[in-house]
Formats: C-alpha cells, structure tokens, sequence
C-alpha cells in the first residue's frame, strides 16, 4: 500500500469489480484506451490480470482511492502485457494509468504514478520504463512528461496509432 497526501494507492481485491466496471465501461476514460467501453466481461479479466501480475512479475496496478474516505478514483501501475512492439519497448515495465471522469484534470494520475514510480525505482533499483500513449491524448502526454518519460517513436498497437515514450533507467544519460 502506498500514501500521498490526497490518495491510498491498495492493491485490487474483489470487492472492486463494480468500481472497475464503472471506470472501464465511461466512453470518456475509454476514448484513448481502447476507443470503446469495456463489458462486464472484460472488467472482470482485467481484475483477474491485475490480481495476478503481482505473484507473476514482482509489480502490478494498484486500485486509486481518495485518502478522505476510499473513494474509487482509478487505477495505476506497471504491466508486462506482451504487446510485440519491439526491443525498444518490449520486456520494460510498461506504466499505466486511468482516472475516472469525475477526478479527472487534478493532479490524481501524476499524483498517483509518481508514488507508484518511487516503489517501483526502489524495488528494481530505477529500472527503465516505457508507455504508449494515443497522440491526441494530451492529459496523458502531460503525466508522461511530468514523470520524466521522453519520446522514444511512433508505433502503432493494432489499428491505433501511439507514441512510444520511455524513462530511462535511474543514472542512465
């Protein structure tokens, strides 16, 4: 578990599945991720993925809640989801976040991956990390930026075209 002066950052547990189905199924948190509210279905198998990362890689997501009195504001982490895009990308820890609307343009996800990036710099000892944003995505663009990720190249992810962003590994130049 991890604090900040706004937000408990907990791991997953069962209890969230209708949070995460409120999260993932909002057109406005899915218009760069994915471009279409998730189902039930696969709500439930993110759950599963984020429960099981853990175990499987030593980091994972962690459930966003305000400290001042749990709320469900997102989600934010560290993946390793095989995505295919290549040495530049593939086998880094890969960031990311989600915020629901109603917390969105506050400072929550910056907030939230900058604890989430300390645990992971002091538990792998700073590692490299990448992310994929979509270029219209401005919000994101600005958390990338603000966590010290730089512009690594263009890709595309299925039929999405992304920027691929990395930070590089604590002391590299």
């Amino acid at each position: 578990m991890l604090r900040t002066a706004r937000l408990v950052l907990r791991p997953h547990r069962r209890a969230d599945f209708d949070a995460v189905v409120a999260l993932w199924s909002d057109p406005e948190v899915t218009r760069f991720i994915g471009a279409k509210p998730a189902t039930a279905q696969e709500c439930w198998y993110r759950l599963m993925r984020y429960l099981g990362m853990w175990p499987m890689l030593g980091f994972g997501y962690w459930a966003v809640c305000a400290a001042d009195g749990g709320a469900y504001l997102g989600e934010v982490g560290f993946a390793d989801f095989k995505r295919g895009l290549g040495p530049c990308f593939d086998g880094a820890p890969e960031a990311g976040w989600g915020v629901a609307t109603a917390a969105a343009g506050r400072g929550i996800a910056t907030e939230a991956m900058r604890a989430a990036q300390a645990w992971l710099d002091e538990a792998f000892a700073g590692p490299r990390c990448v992310c994929m944003i979509e270029p219209a995505n401005m919000g994101s663009v600005r958390v990338a930026l603000k966590l010290g990720y730089r512009r690594l190249g263009e890709g595309s992810y299925g039929a999405t075209a992304v920027t691929l962003f990395e930070r590089p590994a604590c002391g590299a130049a």
